[in-house]
């Protein structure tokens, strides 16, 4: 589903008070470690509102990193965050990436197979 008027801006850093009406809660200082390591992020404006975000970090080679995709409450449930995703997606797709990898809790496996993902095997150590 595509959302009129929906637009896309690559790597224009929103501040910790802009993600804070998505309900990120991050410092300014928290925010610039995760800009460090990120490869590219999004932020989706309707109508000049700041709506969704998402952060995509890599490897160094053809691997990527879905990270934190947050629609703002007000506009959740209407594909703005499967549209980010899918939008995130081709974007990385057009600069040479052959996956994109996310990591989820079960309850969202709905909404990322609905961006196109396929559940896989994975193995994880809590540290």
């Amino acid at each position: 589903m595509t959302v009129p008027g929906l637009e896309y801006r690559y790597d224009v850093k929103p501040g910790a008070a802009d993600l804070l009406t998505l309900g990120a809660r991050w410092t300014d200082a928290e925010l610039d470690s995760v800009f460090r390591h990120s490869l590219t992020h999004a932020c989706a404006y309707l109508e000049g509102i700041l709506v969704g975000y998402v952060n995509v970090a890599w490897d160094g080679g053809v691997h990527a990193f879905l990270l934190d995709p947050t629609v703002h409450p007000d506009y959740r449930h209407r594909g703005i965050g499967t549209e980010i995703v899918r939008t995130m997606a081709e974007h990385l797709k057009g600069r040479g990436f052959d996956w994109l990898h996310v990591d989820y809790r079960p309850e969202l496996e709905g909404f990322y197979r609905g961006c196109g993902f396929t559940p896989s095997s994975a193995g994880l150590i809590r540290l």
